[in-house]
C-alpha cells in the first residue's frame, strides 16, 4: 500500500509541476502578447488553453484515485489536498491569460495612453508573484511564499491606480473608451492573477508547516499579533448579542 502512495505521489508531483510550467508559459506569452501588440501570439495563447484543462482534469482524477485507494496521512495529505486547490488556481491563472490574449486581439493595438497607466510595473510584478509561488510549492519554502503574499497588497493598490487614471482618460474623450475598458479588464485580471498566485503561496505553509494562515496575515506574515481573530470586538460581541 505504501509503495503504491509514493508510486502515485510521484505521478501527482509530475504532472503539477509540468501544469506549473504550462500556466506560467500562458502568462508569459499573453502579457508579452500586451507588450508586442503580437495578435498571433495571442491567438496562440487561447488556442493552448485545451492542454491547460486536460491537465486540470488529470491532476483531479489522480488525486481522486490516491484518496480511493491509499490512506494518505500527515504531510502527504497535506500534498495532495494542496494539489487539488493548487491546480484549481493554475487553471483559473490559465483562463485569465486566455483573457488578456482575448483583450489584444480585440484592441489589436495598443492605444498611447496605455504608456500612461502603470501595467507594465503590473506585468512585471505578477509574472514574479507567479514565478515565486511555483517555485516555492517546488522547492517547498515558505519563506519566498511570504514574498508573494507581501506583494499582492501593491497590485491591489496599482490596480486602483489603473482604474482612476483610465476613467479620466475616457471622461476626456469618448473615442477613447474603447481601448481605455480593455486596458481596465488587463489591470484587473492581473490582480486577479496575484491573488490566485497568493493563494498558490498560502498553500506552501499548509504543506511545510502545516498552517492554514488565509486572513491571518498580519500575524504570520508580518510579525503583528495584535489580533489574531481570536480577540473579540465590540462588532463581534454585538452580533453575539
Amino acid at each position: 500500500m505504501e509503495r503504491l502512495l509514493d508510486e502515485h505521489l510521484e505521478k501527482l508531483k509530475t504532472r503539477v509541476i509540468k501544469m506549473c510550467s504550462l500556466v506560467d508559459e500562458q502568462v508569459q506569452n499573453a502579457i508579452k502578447s500586451v507588450e508586442e501588440d503580437n495578435l498571433e501570439l495571442a491567438q496562440s495563447v487561447i488556442d493552448r488553453d485545451k492542454k491547460v484543462n486536460k491537465y486540470d482534469v488529470k491532476i483531479d482524477k489522480i488525486c481522486q484515485r490516491i484518496f480511493a485507494l491509499a490512506q494518505p496521512v500527515a504531510m502527504d495529505l497535506r500534498y495532495i489536498m494542496s494539489s487539488l486547490t493548487i491546480n484549481s488556481n493554475l487553471e483559473r491563472i490559465g483562463d485569465i491569460a486566455v483573457n488578456i490574449a482575448e483583450n489584444v486581439l480585440l484592441i489589436k493595438k495598443k492605444p498611447e495612453f496605455y504608456y500612461n497607466t502603470k501595467l507594465e510595473e503590473m506585468f512585471n510584478l505578477t509574472k514574479r508573484m507567479l514565478k515565486n509561488s511555483i517555485d516555492a510549492f517546488i522547492g517547498g519554502n515558505p519563506e519566498l511564499a511570504k514574498e508573494v503574499i507581501k506583494t499582492d497588497d501593491i497590485v491591489d493598490k496599482l490596480n486602483a491606480e489603473n482604474h482612476q487614471i483610465l476613467k479620466s482618460i475616457m471622461k476626456q474623450n469618448p473615442d477613447n473608451i474603447e481601448g481605455a475598458v480593455a486596458l481596465l479588464v488587463i489591470s484587473r485580471e492581473l490582480e486577479r492573477l496575484a491573488d490566485h498566485s497568493t493563494n498558490i503561496a498560502e498553500d506552501v505553509f499548509f504543506i511545510v508547516e502545516a498552517q492554514l494562515i488565509k486572513h491571518k496575515y498580519e500575524k504570520f506574515i508580518f510579525g503583528d499579533e495584535e489580533n489574531d481573530g481570536d480577540t473579540e470586538t465590540d462588532d463581534t460581541k454585538a452580533e453575539k448579542n
